[in-house]
């Protein structure tokens, strides 16, 4: 075995306050109401249900979520916190959400996002029918008027 590096005076002094600097983080993240404390799965309506440090519980469906639609149930089960709590991590799925995103809607990525858009345009309802037949009978969309 070789030895131990020797650092540079400056490096040590960094290396002392690192114990403090990762107290002092923690403390400043343990105030965060965003913070979740707890997270499971929902099985029997298909959901993850997070706790949040305020108090506040709030849930998502599991096929709103890049990384999560279809999979398994006991890989949706396995659940980590992100150390700060600032995420969740599903260690067999290798994916990761914020819980801030989370909490603003962001279920992923861009592309997995603007996918989730398309297909809300899509659903169709018997309001939208009717609307469609209308607009068809008198010809269509109107067009735009030119200024």
């Amino acid at each position: 075995m070789g030895e131990s590096p020797t650092w540079p005076d400056w490096v040590k002094a960094e290396l002392r306050r690192l114990p403090e600097a990762e107290s002092a983080g923690r403390a400043q993240v343990g105030h965060d109401p965003l913070r979740a404390v707890a997270a499971r799965y929902d099985r029997r309506h298909r959901r993850v249900v997070v706790e949040l440090a305020n108090g506040c519980v709030f849930a998502f469906p599991v096929d709103l979520a890049q990384g999560l639609a279809g999979a398994k149930v006991a890989d949706l089960a396995d659940i980590e916190i992100t150390p700060l709590g600032t995420g969740l991590h599903w260690p067999r799925l290798n994916t990761d959400l914020t819980v801030e995103g989370l909490l603003a809607g962001v279920f992923g990525g861009r592309v997995w996002m603007r996918s989730l858009a398309a297909r809300g345009g899509r659903v169709t309802s018997a309001a939208k029918a009717a609307a469609a037949r209308r607009n068809g009978a008198k010809g269509g969309r109107p067009r735009k008027a030119v200024a």
